[in-house]
């Protein structure tokens, strides 16, 4: 595991078409096993490239962490937040820059709610149209409907890095 740091690092989110689609940059805590963590406390502001909203500053902290060659990442967020866990399925992060990491989000979510710790499969329909829209190719399907799956189980479960070795992370945010 490597120690904390102040470098910003920005983590950059696009649609399979190539269009931007958001944008967060924050802290890089460390790596450790389970891949590149990094901070983004509360006040941490993301930029969007759809609807209505340009920004919106986070209402708690939260550790990002994106694995290794998985076709997930996950957030932790530090109470009150409505979900304690939300994991995007996206293609296996780049690290396209000195400071930049980006990924190809693939619609579905998987998140795990605070308050009952019920894990749920999020954005199935717009997936499904994506999907033939983008003409998602058979492999990209596979390892995004195997990575729902994957983590479906894993926040069900509490295999870890979901069952709290995240909270390590979260508390060098303080």
């Amino acid at each position: 595991m490597t120690g904390p740091g102040s470098e910003r690092v920005e983590l950059v989110l696009r649609k399979y078409d190539g269009r931007p689609h958001r944008r967060v940059t924050g802290r890089l805590l460390g790596d450790d096993e389970h891949g590149t963590w990094i901070g983004t406390p509360r006040g941490t502001i993301v930029r969007y490239s759809y609807g209505w909203r340009r920004f919106e500053r986070t209402r708690e902290d939260s550790v990002r962490l994106l694995p290794r060659d998985a076709w997930w990442m996950a957030m932790f967020s530090a109470a009150p937040g409505r979900s304690e866990i939300y994991c995007d399925v996206i293609t296996p992060p780049e690290r396209t820059g000195p400071a930049q990491f980006t990924v190809i989000d693939l619609d579905l979510d998987v998140i795990r709610l605070r308050r009952d710790g019920r894990v749920v499969i999020d954005d199935e329909d717009e997936f499904e149209q994506n999907r033939v829209r983008f003409g998602y190719p058979a492999d990209v399907v596979a390892g995004a409907t195997a990575a729902a799956e994957t983590l479906r189980s894993a926040l069900s479960t509490d295999t870890e890095p979901f069952a709290g070795q995240y909270r390590n992370w979260l508390s060098r945010l303080r």
